[in-house]
């Protein structure tokens, strides 16, 4: 028996995906119509979270917060079935897994964090990057019940906040590159470019293709062969700059972009590889 604690647009596709692998399915939801709306196929919805994981192996959580995490824990821990295993696939801070994960184990349960890299699409498919960390034996027993739910997924080794690490600096670099967008396409605007037009730029443009390339060169330190030196690139965003405000286009990300540039200008670093950017990130 499979017990799932939050069943959002992510928690509810993990479970249709379970039920139609002929998993039997418990679930709570802390707006309770949205855990009985599963009921349609085939879960067995609770309105209290203990009840959700009577006779539960397997309890599994897509929650909102660390908050709701540990509120939620508490709630259901009378209902928990000692050795009970917990995956919780919330994004929650690293600080706090190494200690969730040795409360529940003096409690007799085994804790796993399992965060995603997937949309509900994903959950619903089976695709997408599941990370895992921690003791390799919890790692091993969670490492064949979690593959059917996502595409791959990554065992990040034994340390135990390592998963949560992973995700908060992989939605950091999303972040990066849903605001890089919004500054590029109000960018398009001031240069009398429609959005939609802009975005053609990509299918002929990869620049994600050369991120392993400019990764590898930050680690490296390989700063003084420039491919592109950091004085001719802070010439193109000053250009840039320019064209938002003649048009008088706010940029979110540029200006600190910029910023930085001349901070390590002044360091005297103008005719090294931009990457070099990155240098006090590195070392």
């Amino acid at each position: 028996m499979i017990a799932f604690l939050g069943t959002g647009l992510l928690g509810a596709n993990f479970v249709r995906a379970l039920r139609r692998r002929g998993e039997a399915v418990q679930v709570w939801n802390r707006t309770p119509a949205k855990a009985q709306a599963l009921e349609a196929e085939g879960a067995r919805a609770f309105v209290d979270p203990a009840a959700a994981v009577g006779g539960a192996t397997r309890i599994h959580l897509a929650l909102s917060d660390d908050a709701a995490v540990d509120e939620v824990l508490e709630r259901a821990s009378a209902g928990m079935t000692r050795g009970a295993l917990i995956v919780d696939h919330t994004t929650t801070s690293a600080s706090a897994v190494g200690e969730r994960r040795a409360r529940w184990r003096e409690r007799g349960m085994t804790f796993v964090h399992a965060p995603v890299f997937m949309g509900p699409s994903n959950a619903l498919a089976g695709t997408g990057l599941m990370l895992v960390s921690g003791d390799p034996a919890d790692v091993a027993r969670v490492r064949p019940l979690l593959e059917p739910m996502t595409g791959k997924v990554v065992d990040l080794g034994p340390r135990v906040d390592a998963a949560a690490a992973f995700k908060l600096f992989g939605n950091a670099f999303l972040m990066f590159i849903t605001t890089g967008l919004a500054d590029m396409f109000a960018l398009a605007k001031a240069l009398r470019v429609a959005p939609a037009e802009a975005a053609t730029l990509f299918d002929h443009f990869n620049p994600g293709s050369t991120v392993g390339a400019r990764a590898k060169r930050m680690l490296d330190g390989d700063f003084a062969t420039p491919s592109w030196e950091l004085s001719m690139a802070r010439k193109d965003a000053r250009l840039m700059l320019e064209a938002a405000s003649r048009a008088g286009v706010d940029l979110a990300v540029l200006p600190a972009i910029a910023a930085r540039m001349d901070a390590v200008i002044a360091e005297g670093h103008g005719g090294d590889d931009w990457t070099v950017l990155g240098k006090d990130s590195v070392e």
